[in-house]
């Protein structure tokens, strides 16, 4: 079975005995529609993929804390794309929560979906109490504060913003949770798995700047050009578009080179190497020159790393 096939496997089945019988329809359909309209998974995987390589003794511990992780991570996103935030209309190609449900749905469906991934983690771990209280301090590392994602969501609303702090915590807090859950869910230490997570999560955050710029909406499957329109920190404006490109794929080589030594490296590097292609398409990349060849690749001006963008509504 494939890394990925497990993780759609184990999000459905969890969802569903979380969600249980009786709750209000639409609010779990809402919650269903952030889950299950797509996406690569990958924090699923890499969680999964650590596991593999320190034994997987608990197979059913390290599912849960893997769909624990998604469930974050989707909610993060039903709630960075309402209106208070980007405002936005779709999310990988589908309507989002709050246009296709309502924007009070939206805002109760990411808040079910955060308790949900608790829930998961805690009836799944009482086997295990003491990975268990690991993997639910990992988790709550990786999204609260300091440095967690709602942190990293939380800089966008400051005058200015360290660009590297605040792609750490948006995006690379919860890669460091996924790498580390799965060695914890084996009883292993994590630290020496968190380089992996923090390379490849700040290699996300810094395609998900490029492809802002050089895609449109139809291959994001969301608004296109949003960084520019709410003045948001970003490696494309910091580094110029070559430079944000370099600093990608020095990412990459270095998350592959902190991969531990175990039988499972292979597999960690080329799954590496996938996503890679996949975030930053060498395609996409020499169309986009090809289309602009008077484009600017690098600031003309100082950039100042500001966010600029109050939490009032845009």
């Amino acid at each position: 079975m494939s890394l990925l096939t497990r993780a759609e496997q184990a999000l459905s089945s969890h969802f569903e005995q979380a969600a249980g019988v009786g709750a209000p329809a639409r609010l779990v359909a809402a919650m269903r529609h952030a889950v299950f309209s797509g996406g690569a998974r990958i924090r699923p995987q890499l969680c999964m993929a650590v596991a593999t390589a320190c034994g997987d003794d608990a197979p059913q511990l390290t599912n849960a804390a893997a769909v624990a992780l998604e469930l974050m991570h989707c909610a993060s996103l039903v709630h960075d794309d309402m209106p208070a935030f980007d405002n936005a209309d779709t999310r990988r190609g589908l309507p989002t929560v709050h246009k296709a449900f309502s924007e009070p749905l939206a805002l109760l469906a990411g808040d079910g979906l955060i308790v949900m991934a608790y829930r998961v983690l805690l009836q799944a771990g009482a086997q295990r109490p003491e990975r268990l209280i690991q993997l639910m301090d990992n988790m709550t590392t990786g999204v609260g504060l300091p440095n967690g994602i709602v942190a990293g969501q939380a800089w966008e609303c400051e005058t200015s913003a360290d660009l590297g702090q605040y792609q750490r915590a948006k995006t690379g807090a919860l890669f460091v949770s996924a790498t580390c859950a799965g060695a914890l869910s084996c009883g292993y230490e994590p630290e020496p798995w968190a380089p992996l997570g923090a390379y490849l999560g700040e290699a996300y955050q810094v395609a998900d700047d490029i492809r802002d710029v050089i895609a449109d909406a139809a291959t994001l499957g969301k608004p296109a050009g949003q960084d520019a329109l709410h003045a948001r920190p970003s490696s494309a404006q910091a580094l110029g578009l070559d430079g944000a490109i370099a600093h990608f794929d020095h990412l990459i080589a270095q998350a592959s080179a902190s991969i531990p030594a175990c039988s499972s490296r292979d597999m960690l590097c080329h799954l590496v190497q996938l996503e890679s292609e996949r975030l930053v398409p060498k395609a996409l990349c020499e169309g986009y020159f090809k289309t602009h060849p008077h484009s600017p690749t690098r600031p003309t001006t100082p950039v100042v790393l500001a966010a600029g963008r109050s939490s009032a509504p845009h």
